[in-house]
């Protein structure tokens, strides 16, 4: 980035100037990673220079097991800027994925009656379970998210909220489309990075076009504190487009799940016993073990005949939840179809492979609706846009429990449009 000041800086200031306007109530969901860490250092400038005796509010799920350069982070920050500041530091029993194991889909970060093997103590102060009427054992970690933003708009009396999200467009397909597709949500004012979730209250993602080298310029420039985690991230040779803060047992870290072996030993040797399958998956994430890399067909199978053997090795609700998966999957590229470019059509037309190929698709895209069964198996750079049993044989070698490798989505809006759409067409 060549020049700091207009640019990306001067554009999420206007930003902040419009929030800041026209909501009379802001907090910052704060994770304690490098995006949500600069868009919390941006607040608090931007209210301690232009806005001097407005709050903002601080919205932290604590799960538990963090590295201990995370910790520290969060309490330097929320400590030193107190004065401004109104923190929500929550500490409850939701369900969290996991996918170190076969068995578990999910644990519960501070459930209590694991007391004994938390990782470490409740930080002093947090919110609880008890603190939200809201609260039920059925809740997700993302379910609460929502859920809290009601319950705080209501607790502040507020007139309007926003929820500011320190997400930026260039770390995933999934980001980038929480910010830009038009199919969820309504835009606030016509403004694509404010989006209304319910009335009166919004979301808002006001760093969304940063790069990750905006991010550290930005930490360098203005001298803000940051998690320390990022150093060790460096000295381990972790690249910097691969370095997160996040829930250590989802499927993007599971592949450095083993840096807490060397980065914070204490806390891995807690962690071992407190999740079911941490300990081979520290092993084992990086290798074909686990489906990372090269998965090699058992001798004499097929992907499909591989995969109903995969199947039966589940414990039965696991295994239900893959088939539920396979079905909506399988019927969706038959019914509706999946959105090809023209140089993947031509390359599986070249290659026999029967499909069907629609006009126009219904999203904004160029690509075109393709309509075809499942295959076995594909040797082509575009295999994981196409549906395979090779690639259902590796979400079940990954643990992967929500078939994120298979395009399936973590958001619950977008996972109940699809299952309507699936139950129209399964009507037809």
């Amino acid at each position: 980035m060549n020049s700091f000041r207009n640019s990306v800086y001067d554009v999420t200031m206007e930003r902040l100037d419009r929030i800041f306007t026209d909501f009379d109530h802001v907090y910052v969901s704060f994770s304690g990673g490098k995006d949500s860490g600069v868009l919390l250092n941006l607040c608090i400038d931007y209210i301690r220079r232009k806005q001097p005796g407005r709050r903002l509010g601080v919205f932290h799920i604590d799960y538990e097991v963090q590295y201990q350069e995370t910790i520290r982070y969060v309490d330097r920050v929320l400590a030193s800027n107190a004065d401004i500041l109104d923190v929500y530091r929550v500490c409850v029993p939701c369900k969290v994925l996991t996918c170190t194991s076969m068995f578990q889909s999910y644990w519960r970060p501070w459930e209590e009656s694991k007391r004994e093997m938390w990782v470490r103590e409740m930080p002093e102060g947090a919110y609880t379970r008890e603190d939200f009427d809201f609260f039920t054992d059925d809740l997700w970690d993302y379910e609460f998210q929502i859920k809290f933003a009601e319950w705080l708009h209501k607790r502040k009396s507020a007139q309007r909220t926003c929820c500011l999200i320190g997400i930026r467009s260039q770390e995933s397909l999934n980001r980038w489309r929480t910010v830009h597709s038009d199919r969820n949500y309504k835009k606030y004012k016509g403004l694509k990075w404010i989006r209304e979730m319910k009335y009166g209250i919004c979301n808002a993602y006001p760093i969304h076009d940063w790069l990750t080298t905006d991010i550290w310029v930005a930490n360098g420039r203005f001298r803000w504190d940051y998690n320390r985690l990022y150093d060790l991230y460096y000295r381990a040779g972790v690249p910097l487009d691969k370095q997160r803060v996040a829930s250590p047992f989802i499927s993007q870290a599971i592949s450095s799940l083993r840096l807490y072996r060397a980065i914070d030993p204490d806390t891995w040797g807690k962690m071992v016993n407190r999740v079911n399958g941490v300990n081979f998956a520290g092993l084992y994430g990086r290798s074909s073990m686990m489906g990372w890399h090269s998965v090699k067909l058992p001798p004499g199978m097929t992907w499909e005949r591989y995969l109903h053997f995969l199947l039966q090795t589940l414990p039965e609700e696991t295994r239900r939840n893959y088939q539920r998966k396979l079905a909506v999957s399988i019927n969706f590229w038959r019914e509706k179809g999946g959105c090809l470019a023209d140089e993947t059509i031509e390359k599986l037309e070249a290659m026999g492979i029967p499909i069907v190929v629609g006009d126009h698709s219904n999203y904004k895209t160029a690509k075109r609706p393709v309509k075809m069964e499942y295959l076995d198996d594909i040797d082509l750079p575009e295999f994981k846009e196409l549906p395979t049993f090779k690639r259902m044989c590796i979400c079940i070698l990954k643990n992967d429990h929500t078939c994120k490798y298979m395009g399936f989505s973590l958001n619950k809006v977008e996972k109940e449009l699809k299952d309507r759409v699936m139950e129209k067409y399964k009507t037809l």
